[in-house]
């Protein structure tokens, strides 16, 4: 499988671990979710991803429950999902995925970034076909686990690739199979899993150490901005 789970892997896990930001974004997630398909996860797929997703990252059930209740309050706000195309430092590009209240307000802010950080916002479209949607589910391997009866298991439910890296388990498939892969996992009685669409790039680029952190330091920027929910990049 390679580098395509690996990709800025340990960069991200870094900036995620600030929880003042992942679980604004988290709780967004939660809240959008619930809105679109209900308040019971039990029949809503997409919001019981949402909240493994949180409980994965040590989201607190108030938090969650919070987040859940707010879909249904008055003053709830309305979250659009737009997608946001930008070239980074180096011939670097950037795919970046919010979900906002005013794109008046998030388009400025991410131009600001690119600006600030040698990059430019282009067509939406542009790079589209630069990148592959996958789902992608990772979870802590267990000793217990059979790794050929799982993967022999989930073949049937869209499962692409299947590796292991140290103590955890990366499993791919098309993002078409998202759902009966995420159900699938679910139904093996895996615990703690982590499920998300990623956007992996079909031709990776190789860039220095001092390249790739020029590049980190616009994605940064961009993963602060409150509307930004992910951020992928074509850099190995």
């Amino acid at each position: 499988m390679g580098r395509a789970f690996e990709y800025r892997r340990a960069a991200k896990e870094k900036r995620w671990d600030k929880m003042s930001k992942v679980f604004p974004k988290l709780a967004k997630s939660i809240t959008m979710a619930a809105k679109a398909g209900g308040a019971d996860p039990e029949m809503n797929s997409s919001l019981r991803t949402a909240i493994s997703n949180a409980k994965a990252e040590n989201m607190p059930k108030d938090n969650i429950e919070k987040a859940v209740k707010r879909a249904s309050g008055k003053d709830a706000a309305t979250f659009s999902e737009v997608n946001y195309e930008g070239k980074g430092p180096h011939g670097s590009l950037i795919f970046v995925e919010t979900a906002t209240d005013n794109t008046n307000r998030t388009v400025a802010n991410l131009k600001l970034a690119f600006n600030k950080n040698g990059g430019e916002l282009v067509q939406t479209g542009s790079l589209e076909f630069m990148f592959s949607r996958k789902a992608v589910v990772q979870f802590d391997k267990q000793e217990s686990m059979d790794m050929d009866e799982i993967e022999l298991e989930l073949i049937d439910h869209g499962l692409e690739e299947l590796a292991v890296n140290g103590d955890t388990i990366y499993l791919q498939g098309d993002f078409t199979a998202f759902g009966t892969l995420t159900s699938a996992v679910e139904k093996l009685g895996i615990q703690s899993a982590r499920a998300n669409l990623q956007r992996i790039p079909t031709s990776p680029a190789e860039l220095s150490e001092d390249q790739i952190e020029e590049v980190e330091k616009l994605i940064d920027k961009l993963e602060d901005d409150e509307d930004v929910q992910a951020v992928f990049t074509n850099v190995a």
